[in-house]
């Protein structure tokens, strides 16, 4: 049982108590949580634009997510799925394999965490094709675990001296065309890894976020995603679509790849899968999941049957609320609102994302595009005085990230812009200062 502590007690003690390793943005502590709301242990409420790093498209505590869960506490809240099978897990499984494999035989298997997901999906990859290398891309974010840092495109924090990282792993450029790096840029540097460093023969997956997360938002082109296809289809690789951060409405679609057109083998999911409850999987298509003999696959905790009811509920929401129609449509007002500050503040060198997904890219001179990390840290300190909670990404921390619930109304969003504004003028009259 808790004793009840104000605010700086709570926050000595997790000095205290708590690695430095794990950094925490924001020198609050929540104590309760609604939609679209946080309210911290002085009772001050805040705007939630982070979403527990975009886990809550449904905002927090859902009444379909509480009421699921709460039916599930009732029945069965865990067995190890390796031992005795349940029904939210095979339910679940049948509702993701329709949605991404659409009409396609998949099959999934679900997990706790994104960067298990990941090394799953890196490992049913290797046993499909007999092969050992895998390619990822500079900026892109796949995890904490020894695989998933080795996998992820940028030095700090994530990598530190956590080595020696896994084997076989090789990464390209990404595209990014603010600073000029094309499709056709980026499939040469494919190319090159092909030609330097892997013969494609021996490549047994290429994993690619559609938009990168705590890369920077980085949008992959259409155009890309559907070379990579054909790539990946011409040389028998699987070709991995990791939707942990762009999955269910964040872009505007229910997943990222589908601005492309294009059919992943293997589509990871995490983060908003289940509004909050730790879950992820592998959904994937059938001849390559079962290419692990049986023993291969698993996790004690993977596929907890409550975080399957919450996964499932948080489905019925998006089937039956319209969510990722609501999600373009705020995506749209998001963008507006953005792009109209960046006019007025030329330390915004870009307005980046697509659909709901957005983020201002902050520079120290327009034309040089030097990052400014400073300015970043600075806006997201005076909008949290102003009560609003957002956090940053990239390689170089200079980005400012949005990822709201989809859920927010329109005066929400509005209130929100109007810190940000606020929050950046001061900056600005600071900065002049």
């Amino acid at each position: 049982m808790t004793t009840q502590r104000n605010s700086e007690e709570l926050l000595a003690a997790r000095a205290n108590n708590i690695p430095r390793g794990i950094m925490t943005a924001h020198p609050i502590v929540i104590d309760r949580a609604e939609n679209g709301y946080v309210w911290d242990s002085t009772g001050r409420r805040y705007l939630d634009f982070v979403g527990g790093i975009g886990v809550l498209n449904v905002g927090h505590n859902h009444p379909r997510v509480v009421a699921a869960v709460q039916e599930q506490l009732k029945l069965v809240t865990h067995t190890a799925f390796q031992v005795a099978a349940y029904e939210p897990y095979i339910a679940l499984a049948e509702r993701l394999n329709k949605l991404v494999g659409k009409g396609e035989a998949y099959k999934s298997i679900f997990l706790t965490t994104g960067a298990e997901a990941v090394e799953n999906a890196i490992k049913i990859a290797r046993a499909h094709t007999n092969r050992s290398g895998v390619i990822s891309f500079r900026g892109g974010f796949h995890g904490r675990t020894l695989m998933g840092i080795t996998l992820t495109g940028f030095a700090q924090p994530y990598k530190q001296n956590f080595g020696p990282f896994a084997g076989e792993i090789y990464h390209t450029a990404y595209p990014d065309a603010y600073r000029g790096v094309t499709t056709e840029k980026a499939v040469e540097a494919l190319e090159e890894v092909f030609a330097t460093e892997i013969a494609p023969d021996r490549v047994a997956a290429i994993i690619i976020e559609p938009v990168q997360g705590d890369g920077g938002f980085l949008q992959a082109p259409p155009e890309f995603l559907r070379a990579l296809r054909d790539i990946t289809q011409r040389h028998g690789i699987v070709l991995i679509a990791d939707e942990i951060q762009t999955g269910f409405g964040r872009t505007g679609k229910l997943f990222g790849f589908e601005h492309a057109g294009i059919q992943p083998d293997l589509v990871t999911v995490a983060k908003s899968l289940a509004g909050g409850f730790p879950i992820s999987g592998v959904v994937g298509k059938a001849e390559i999941m079962d290419a692990p003999a049986p023993g291969g696959l698993g996790g004690t905790y993977g596929g907890n049957g409550i975080a399957c009811a919450a996964a499932l509920a948080v489905l019925d929401a998006f089937e039956q609320d319209g969510l990722v129609d609501r999600a373009a449509e705020l995506g749209e007002k998001l963008s507006t609102a953005l792009d109209a500050l960046k006019t007025k503040h030329p330390e915004i060198g870009v307005v980046r994302g697509t659909g709901y997904m957005r983020a201002l890219e902050f520079v120290t001179d327009g034309d040089t595009k030097k990052a400014d990390a400073d300015r970043a840290q600075q806006v997201i300190e005076r909008a949290r005085e102003r009560g609003l909670l957002v956090i940053k990404c990239g390689v170089h921390r200079n980005i400012v990230r949005f990822l709201a619930p989809l859920t927010i109304s329109n005066a929400d969003l509005d209130e929100a812009m109007t810190i940000l504004a606020a929050s950046l003028d001061a900056d600005k009259v600071s900065a002049a200062a």
